[in-house]
């Protein structure tokens, strides 16, 4: 059944889909890599398809900027259309002196500053991290196809200008390789509903050096860990 932000039908979705954040991204990658598309959704122009990759049914969908709208979009896909995993691709900011642009990180865990944890009246903090099964085996493909990877904890960041000047210096003592947006929302999410999910990104700027890739580095760097996310999708279908 359609909800108010989806209107896919049941069977429509797969049981895992790739969640870059930018609907237009999850068009070309659909396009560029999956056979026999189909568009599921268009509300907000937040874009869903389904089809094949090497034979085996896959899906793709945009979630928008941010954990509310991560929180929504992977919400929905987990408890009304019988989804397992999710993965998400996309950007992240460097922190740790080790990141380099190019790089590709896996997020084992999200720190975050969102309150998105509030609504579970949890006696404590919760730890939001990827699945295991997911994680190990990205890190295997990784390596397989001879690619960077750098696996550890991100910081999902509700503020993108962020008037605490000092925040960065203060996860990056806690050896935070990246900040992003999502993360922690659709890790919650999944661990909430019993799912999966991972999180995989391109190193595309750094907070500390200013160095970030132009347009075409960054759409060269791009497909190199969406090919990953694919491959990893692949082998856990």
């Amino acid at each position: 059944m359609a909800t108010p932000h989806n209107t896919a039908e049941k069977g429509e979705i797969a049981r895992l889909v790739l969640m870059p954040g930018d609907p237009l991204r999850a068009k070309l990658l659909a396009e560029s890599y999956l056979e026999d598309v189909s568009c599921f959704n268009a509300v907000r122009n937040m874009f869903g398809y389904t089809g094949t990759y090497k034979g085996k049914r896959l899906s793709v969908m945009g979630s928008g900027m941010g954990v509310p709208s991560m929180g929504i979009y992977s919400y929905e896909l987990y408890a009304e259309y019988d989804v397992e995993a999710v993965i998400r691709i996309g950007s992240i900011g460097g922190i740790a002196d080790q990141v380099k642009l190019r790089d590709i990180i896996l997020a084992m865990g999200a720190s975050t500053n969102s309150g998105y944890a509030g609504q579970y009246r949890l006696p404590g903090t919760f730890a939001p991290t990827a699945d295991y099964g997911l994680l190990k085996l990205a890190e295997e493909t990784a390596k397989e196809r001879k690619l960077s990877v750098l696996v550890g904890n991100v910081v999902t960041s509700d503020t993108f200008y962020c008037d605490d000047k000092t925040a960065n210096d203060t996860w990056k003592k806690m050896g935070i390789l990246g900040v992003e947006m999502e993360t922690a929302g659709l890790y919650m999410n999944a661990a909430r509903l019993g799912k999966k999910a991972l999180a995989l990104f391109t190193v595309s700027d750094h907070v500390y050096t200013g160095e970030a890739l132009s347009a075409e580095e960054r759409q060269d760097s791009f497909q190199e860990m969406m090919e990953l996310a694919l491959e990893t999708a692949y082998k856990f279908l």
